[in-house]
């Protein structure tokens, strides 16, 4: 049987169908065998038939598996190692062709003759205080341009921005809407073209930044930051561009005492005495302070007394956002009587939580005529959550912070003789505290520039007091001069 099947799949397609039509006829004479035939052109064909019901269905088989291979797509073969080598390095490669993917950290042009760098000579940009009284940050460094053989240059220009980016801006996919762009300061360092030698030369620059202005952030809504861009424009050649992002914190100043609070709850007795700190650092453990006051209260009436026992206690730290989105130049809706276009923008508001905790223990409880509750909790900002420092700006701009305390008290009462028989009375409350907490960064060992800066020449103090005449200075006599005394030595 194993050589019909190999005569089969060797005959060619003439074969095949008379094969089938053979088939068709042995069904019909069970008792025939193999015959073989010769063409007048020489070729020889075998038919086979079949001899037994078997032997039929091994042929029906046979034309099955035929089709099957004739009409199945073709299945890819495993390769070698030598032929995956092969087709590696066979394989066309574009390398100007880029599919997506984010750009290189080394986007910045090139040049054969020359490279541009800079050095910042002041301490990070910190503004000390808040915006009304703050006097900014003063940021102050050298240009450094590496000239490796003459190099002419046309202009060598420097920009100082403060770039507000809108997440939610006014008017979904417009650049204008979601970027605000403010120039802060200016510097031309070569306004004429000037050739320049083989060496590093050196131009320095300062700005200071204004009190008023916001500290770099990043948010959900919006984010802000400074941008510092250079440019050198060569006589020949790709230009010369340099950008950075100068990193601007705010520190307020921490008081020596934390602040005292007391809140009462009626129609309870309850009163609770808070002592937290005001200002808190986005790193850091922060403890407050809690003690409640008249939880226990005597029915001398009925003989009973009533306790408020503290149950369960958690804190949150919530941060919250109020921008003004405003409206560029091209969707920003014209007046029709004035055709002017005012100035127009959206709030947007954001709130979540930057530190959140949940406790039932850990609190110290006394039930005597007189009883309280006392407790230190430590409280600060989860790091994941990145919290950012607190914020306000004259674009409407305003990020605060407030700290959440909620305890919840159960209601027992006990007759006066049998303290220990505790019955609770089913009535439970929620006692909801909000504390302001302002977020700000370290102050470290800087202080404000203004105090570290020399003195000034009005700052000077006075010299010591003159030495004032009665005579006037006409009647002065006065001697003879020293040529006068050598003619007379001369004589």
């Amino acid at each position: 049987m194993p050589h019909r099947v190999a005569n089969f799949f060797r005959s060619s397609n003439d074969s095949i169908t008379n094969n089938i039509k053979a088939s068709v006829q042995r069904r019909k004479s069970p008792g025939a065998r193999t015959r073989t035939t010769t063409s007048r052109e020489g070729s020889t064909r075998s038919i086979s038939y079949a001899s037994s019901i078997e032997d039929d269905a091994e042929q029906d088989h046979a034309q099955s598996r035929f089709h099957s291979t004739i009409f199945a797509p073709p299945v890819k073969m495993p390769e070698s190692a030598k032929e995956k080598e092969a087709a590696h390095h066979h394989r066309l490669s574009f390398p100007g062709l880029h599919l997506g993917g984010s750009k290189s950290s080394k986007d910045q042009t090139q040049h054969p003759s020359a490279s541009l760098g800079w050095k910042i000579e002041s301490p990070p940009a910190v503004m000390y205080g808040d915006t009304e009284t703050s006097t900014g940050a003063l940021v102050s460094g050298q240009m450094q341009l590496a000239v490796k053989e003459d190099f002419e240059v046309e202009s060598f220009e420097a920009w100082l921005y403060i770039h507000v980016i809108q997440k939610r801006p006014f008017q979904n996919h417009c650049n204008d809407c979601a970027n605000q762009k403010t120039e802060l300061k200016k510097w031309a360092f070569l306004a004429e073209p000037t050739t320049l030698s083989k060496r590093l030369h050196e131009f320095p620059f300062s700005a200071l930044l204004e009190g008023h202005l916001p500290a770099s952030a990043d948010h959900s809504l919006v984010a802000v930051r400074y941008d510092f861009i250079a440019e050198v424009k060569p006589k020949s050649g790709p230009t010369l561009k340099l950008v950075k992002t100068i990193d601007v914190k705010r520190s307020l100043s921490v008081p020596e005492n934390p602040h005292h609070s007391v809140r009462i709850f009626p129609p309870t007795n309850i009163a609770a005495s808070v002592h937290y700190p005001q200002v808190i650092h986005p790193i850091g453990s922060n403890t407050l302070t809690l003690r409640l006051d008249g939880i226990v209260k005597t029915n001398s009436d009925v003989k009973t007394v009533e306790y408020w026992k503290l149950k369960r206690l958690s804190w949150k730290l919530e941060e919250h956002l109020n921008i003004v989105a405003p409206a560029c130049q091209k969707h920003m809706p014209k007046d029709a009587e004035n055709g002017e276009a005012p100035k127009k923008g959206v709030k947007r508001t954001d709130a979540r939580t930057v530190g959140s905790a949940d406790l039932s223990s850990g609190w110290k409880s006394d039930y005597s005529p007189s009883g309280n509750v006392e407790m230190e909790l430590e409280y600060q900002c989860n790091p994941s959550s990145k919290a950012v420092c607190d914020m306000k700006s004259r674009d409407g701009t305003e990020i605060t912070h407030q700290l959440v305390v909620e305890m919840v008290v159960v209601q027992e009462y006990a007759p006066i003789n049998q303290p220990k028989n505790i019955t609770p009375t089913g009535v439970a409350r929620i006692l909801r505290m909000h504390f302001g907490t302002v977020v700000t960064e370290r102050a470290g060992l800087g202080v404000s520039w203004d105090n570290e800066a020399p003195p000034i020449y009005q700052d000077v103090p006075p010299s010591p007091p003159a030495y004032l005449c009665d005579i006037p200075y006409e009647a002065v006599e006065l001697g003879p001069s020293s040529s006068e005394r050598n003619s007379e030595d001369v004589q």
